[in-house]
């Protein structure tokens, strides 16, 4: 243990460390770098208002999906290979939707671009855990941070690349990230060198455990407060260009530097919720503060769009702290670690479902009006449903506790 703890962070596992980091850089990109240049496509392959919120509801869908199918590929085949083969489909996903023709090739270059990124964030955590179990915080923070600049750069570039070369060569280009990520971990599996490192396991929990975690009312609670997270974070990002252009009256290139600094804000709430929250002892504070956020940067919009544009978003994108905040109280809500890993399950798993509905909610309701007020009274009244989930979240009880009680009248 002394020997492993003296390790260097680079020291015979560079290519893991690079390989990670490359992956992370991956995770957000096809995410973020098509609705500022959805106007674009539209020429050339119509997009009506429900299949831009199908394409948006695909990534939340497509995360709950790979992450309950993703371990029973790991533990056939290990971790590094079902890695490659998730980077491949990335890889391949991205060139579809940049040579797609229909609105078809569009659906299905995203879904396999989406399966790529949802088994890529599944893998990431247990990598970290096998390669550097002495600087697990180091590298995950390392990672995440990675994660929030692949979701803040692709909006500030795709304009301009697609005023450059087209819209095409705007979505494909993100290939080639994917393919300089295949490199580090196609060389470990050539070399061999994972073979003498074993594999671990993806947990999952016990089925009897999630059964029962269904009478819990703190796992409801912190499932709302993600999926509000959720659903309104895939909103913005499927929809948020499109109603700045209409609504603020911006330029898409200003539009794309907007949705920049919508993610952006996720930054610092990565940093500080998770810190605040372990020592509040009402953490429903937070989550009021989120729903504020989300609030007054949707009546912004609605009530002067275009004076302060920036800083609706940016109270918007503050809003971002409610999924910091769930996957921290996953931990500080459980007892036990097969409590955390149930909690885990249940409450990713409602949430990407129910945020799934978000972008496709907004562009039924924009198709439906002709105009932004009906999706943002919408996402206003999701922000201010959450707070029910705050009041229950204040109350300091734990899930084993929740479940201790649906067990006794047995």
């Amino acid at each position: 243990m002394t020997e492993t703890r003296a390790r260097s962070l680079w020291a015979g596992r560079t290519l893991a460390l690079l390989g990670i980091l490359l992956v992370a850089a991956n995770l957000r990109t096809a995410v973020a770098a098509l609705s500022p240049i959805i106007t674009r496509i539209d020429v050339d392959i119509p997009l009506e208002a429900l299949a831009i919120g199908v394409v948006g509801m695909l990534p939340p869908v497509c995360f709950a999906l790979f992450g309950i199918f993703t371990p029973m590929f790991t533990k056939r085949h290990g971790l590094e290979t079902v890695l490659a083969l998730s980077l491949v489909a990335l890889l391949v996903g991205h060139l579809a939707r940049g040579l797609s023709g229909s609105l078809a090739v569009l659906l299905l270059g995203s879904v396999v671009t989406f399966a790529g990124l949802g088994v890529g964030n599944v893998l990431l955590p247990p990598l970290v855990k096998k390669y550097f179990p002495d600087r697990v915080g180091l590298v995950t923070s390392l990672y995440v941070t990675v994660i929030s600049f692949s979701t803040l750069v692709p909006p500030l570039v795709a304009v301009p690349v697609a005023d450059a070369a087209g819209w095409r060569v705007s979505l494909a280009m993100w290939s080639v990230l994917a393919l300089i990520a295949l490199v580090p971990w196609i060389t470990m599996l050539v070399r061999h060198r994972t073979r003498s490192v074993p594999t671990p396991v993806v947990e999952e929990a016990e089925p009897a455990l999630l059964g029962r975690i269904r009478h819990s009312s703190v796992a409801w609670a912190i499932a709302a407060v993600f999926a509000v997270s959720s659903l309104n974070a895939y909103s913005m990002f499927a929809w948020l260009p499109q109603l700045l252009v209409d609504r603020s009256l911006v330029t898409e290139r200003e539009a794309g530097t907007l949705l920049s600094l919508f993610a952006a804000m996720g930054i610092p709430c990565a940093v500080i919720i998770p810190v605040l929250t372990a020592r509040m002892k009402n953490v429903g504070l937070i989550v009021y503060a989120g729903a504020f956020c989300f609030v007054i940067g949707y009546l912004g919009l609605i009530f002067a769009p275009a004076p302060l544009t920036w800083l609706w978003v940016s109270a918007t994108g503050l809003g971002q702290l409610l999924f910091p905040l769930a996957l921290v109280l996953i931990n500080l809500r459980t007892r036990t670690h097969e409590g955390a890993v149930a909690m885990s399950g249940f409450v990713q798993g409602v949430g990407y479902t129910l945020g799934a509905f978000g972008p496709l909610v907004v562009g039924v309701l924009h198709e439906l009006t002709g105009d932004w007020l009906a999706p943002l009274i919408f996402l206003t009244a999701t922000a201010l449903a959450v707070t029910v989930a705050g009041a229950v979240i204040a109350r300091p009880h734990m899930l084993e506790d929740d479940l201790n009680r649906a067990r006794t009248p047995d």
